[in-house]
C-alpha cells in the first residue's frame, strides 16, 4: 500500500533531511579539531581508553533505565496515550499509535520536544545565573533532559523503550543527536543499517559500543561553555548576569534541539517504514 500524501510528505522531507546530513561539508576548523582531538586520546595508553569508554557507555546505559523507569516517565507515558485516544478512543497501548495518522503523532511528539526545549533553556539560564553547584550540574542535568525527550519521541511514535533493543537504539539516538552535524550522517546511516537488518526486536544483537573520542566533543563544548559563563557571570547588568545566563540558556536550548530534531527524523522514518511495510 503507497503512502498517503501527507505520509509521503513526512517522507520527502525526512530523505531531503538525510541528504543535507551526507552533503555537510565540515569546515577546516572542524577537521583540525577532529585531528587534535583524536591525537589527544591517542596519548592514552589503549587499556585506559577502553576503560575509560566503558565506563561512560555503562553509566549513560544505567542512566537511560533509571529515567526510564522513573514516575515521571511513566505519567508521561500515560499522557501519550491519553493524547492519542483524544484521535482515537480504541488506542490501549502505545502498539496501537500505528492507528494515527502522521500528523496526530507529530502534534504529540511535538508537545514533548517544545517541553523540554524549554526545559533545556531555563536550565542553561539557570546554571549560567546560579553559583558553582548549579554550574556543576549543568552536564548531568543535560543528560537526563536529552535522554528524556528521546524517550518521550520514541514512545509518541508508538515505540516502546523498555527492552534491549530499543533501549539501545534510543541510546544510540540520543548519541547521534548529540554528536555535531559533520558526524550525524555516519550515524544516521548506521542506525538505518541496524533497524533494517536486525535479526531480533527484542534482543539487541548489534555493536554495544556508544562513546568513542568524537563524542567527547559534546561534553568539551559543555566545558567551554561553563568557562565562557565563569568569566561572564561577574559582569551585571542592573545586577543581573544577563550574558552568562544567554551563554548558558542558547548552548543548551541547540544541543536539545540538534537532539531532539535527530529523534523526531529517525522515528518517524521507522513509523512509515513499518507502517508501509505491515500494509
Amino acid at each position: 500500500m503507497e503512502f498517503t500524501n501527507r505520509e509521503l510528505k513526512v517522507w520527502n522531507e525526512i530523505i531531503e533531511w538525510q541528504e543535507n546530513l551526507y552533503q555537510y561539508e565540515p569546515t577546516d576548523i572542524a577537521a583540525l579539531y577532529d585531528k587534535w582531538l583524536e591525537q589527544g586520546f591517542s596519548l592514552l595508553p589503549e587499556n585506559v581508553q577502553q576503560q575509560f569508554f566503558e565506563k561512560l557507555d555503562t553509566w549513560l546505559f544505567h542512566l537511560h533505565a533509571m529515567v526510564q523507569s522513573s514516575q515521571i516517565q511513566i505519567d508521561a507515558r500515560e499522557r501519550i496515550l491519553a493524547s492519542a485516544r483524544v484521535f482515537n478512543e480504541e488506542i490501549e497501548m502505545l502498539g496501537d499509535l500505528n492507528l494515527l495518522s502522521i500528523d496526530q503523532l507529530n502534534y504529540i511528539a511535538n508537545q514533548h520536544i517544545a517541553k523540554h526545549r524549554l526545559y533545556s533553556f531555563a536550565q542553561g539560564g539557570m546554571s549560567g545565573s546560579g553559583g558553582r553547584l548549579l554550574l556543576g550540574s549543568d552536564l548531568p542535568a543535560m543528560t537526563v533532559i536529552n535522554i528524556r525527550t528521546v524517550q518521550l519521541v520514541a514512545m509518541s511514535y508508538g515505540f516502546e523503550v523498555n527492552t534491549p533493543f530499543e533501549m539501545m537504539v534510543a541510546l544510540k539516538v540520543f548519541n547521534a543527536g548529540a554528536m555535531p552535524k559533520r558526524l550525524q550522517g555516519i550515524a544516521w546511516e548506521e542506525l538505518i543499517h541496524e533497524i533494517e537488518t536486525a535479526e531480533d526486536d527484542y534482543f539487541y544483537l548489534g555493536i554495544e559500543e556508544l562513546t568513542n573520542p568524537t563524542w567527547m566533543e559534546q561534553p568539551l563544548k559543555q566545558l567551554l561553555k561553563a568557562l565562557s559563563i565563569t568569566v561572564f557571570r561577574k559582569k551585571l547588568v542592573r545586577g543581573i548576569p544577563f550574558i552568562s545566563i544567554a551563554i548558558g540558556a542558547g548552548a543548551n536550548y541547540q544541543m536539545t534541539r540538534s537532539v531532539s530534531e535527530f529523534a523526531q527524523k529517525f522515528y518517524q522514518y521507522r513509523f512509515l517504514r513499518e507502517k508501509k511495510a505491515d500494509d
